[in-house]
This record gives C-alpha cells, sequence and structure tokens, in this order.
C-alpha cells in the first residue's frame, strides 16, 4: 500500500525533478508533469485535490488502454482524461515496487533526452545497460487486449513488444500487426 509521502519520495529520488507548489503533490521534469495529485472535479461543487489517487502520464492511448483494461483495480480514467495519455492510480491499492516503476516510467516518457541520459542505471555485464524488467508499466508482455493466448493453441494472435528508441521494452501494439506466435 503506497501514499503520497511514497509518491514524493520517489518522485524526488529522480535527477532534475521539481515540486510544484500545490494543495497535493506536483512533480515535473523538464517543465513537463509526469506524475501529481488527481484534481477530483464534480459539477456544481469545488475541486477537490485527491492525494489517494495519482494522475501518471503513460506515454500514448495503447499504453493507457493496456493499463486500463488489464488492471482496473489500480487504474481508471475520468471527464476530461479520455484524449489525454493519463492514468489514474489508485495509490492504496499498490506496492511501493510497482509505484517506484510506474512514476520512473512516468518520468523516463517526458524527460528530455538530455535529461533522461542523467537517470542513474546501474551498468549490466561487460558495462552494458540491463534491460528494463517488464517492459514499463505495463508490467512484461501483454497480449491482445490484456488476453493471454491459450497455452493449448500457441498460433494465437498476440501483440509484440515493441522497442523505443533507447532500447527499452517498450509497450505492445494493441490495434495493429497482431502476429501468431513465434
Amino acid at each position: 500500500m503506497a501514499d503520497a509521502d511514497d509518491v514524493r519520495r520517489l518522485a524526488l529520488a529522480l535527477p532534475h525533478v521539481e515540486e510544484i507548489d500545490s494543495d497535493g503533490f506536483d512533480f515535473r521534469v523538464g517543465g513537463h508533469g509526469f506524475v501529481w495529485s488527481y484534481p477530483e472535479r464534480t459539477p456544481g461543487r469545488p475541486r477537490v485535490i485527491r492525494t489517494d489517487i495519482a494522475v501518471l502520464y503513460v506515454g500514448d492511448e495503447a499504453e493507457k488502454q493496456a493499463l486500463l483494461l488489464g488492471e482496473p483495480r489500480l487504474f481508471f480514467t475520468a471527464p476530461g482524461y479520455e484524449d489525454w495519455p493519463l492514468v489514474m492510480l489508485r495509490l492504496a491499492e499498490v506496492d511501493t515496487g510497482r509505484l517506484a516503476e510506474l512514476v520512473t516510467d512516468a518520468w523516463r516518457m517526458r524527460a528530455p533526452e538530455a535529461l533522461a541520459a542523467d537517470l542513474d542505471e546501474p551498468a549490466g555485464p561487460a558495462g552494458t545497460r540491463p534491460r528494463a524488467r517488464g517492459g514499463g508499466p505495463l508490467g512484461g508482455r501483454i497480449r491482445c487486449h490484456g488476453r493471454e493466448p491459450d497455452p493449448q493453441h500457441p498460433a494465437l494472435p498476440r501483440c509484440p513488444v515493441r522497442l523505443r528508441r533507447d532500447g527499452r521494452p517498450g509497450r505492445p501494439d494493441l490495434h495493429r500487426r497482431c502476429l501468431p506466435a513465434r
């Protein structure tokens, strides 16, 4: 179970992060927000800042839909956020390890390239950088529309995991090129 203090600790541990003064938490890198507290809006009432819910930048609509469909207990969206690559995360439902992965991946997607290179990653064998475990916030290879193929029928379609420009595992392409299992 995570909370706003965990978000603050994890975000401030990343390089070049600035915290914006707000009623909750709001973190930016290179002037771009990557995680902040959810400003709940109810028609006819004042906005309420919810520090038990984090808004995370996720990159694109495919990744957003994979998170929303794959883990509805953790992630949701709200009116006004439909057209944005953002998801809301229930902090009480996530452990700090997964939260660290989500916050770091949001930071990576928003940080300008010159700043992203400063993220301190330990070197792997022979000085190589390790590949991200689990493919970022998606937590590993997600099959087409969140369905795992039947082990009895491995030739059923699945979506491949694409690589990002930096070589790290990326999000699956959920709606284009579904290929047979290899």
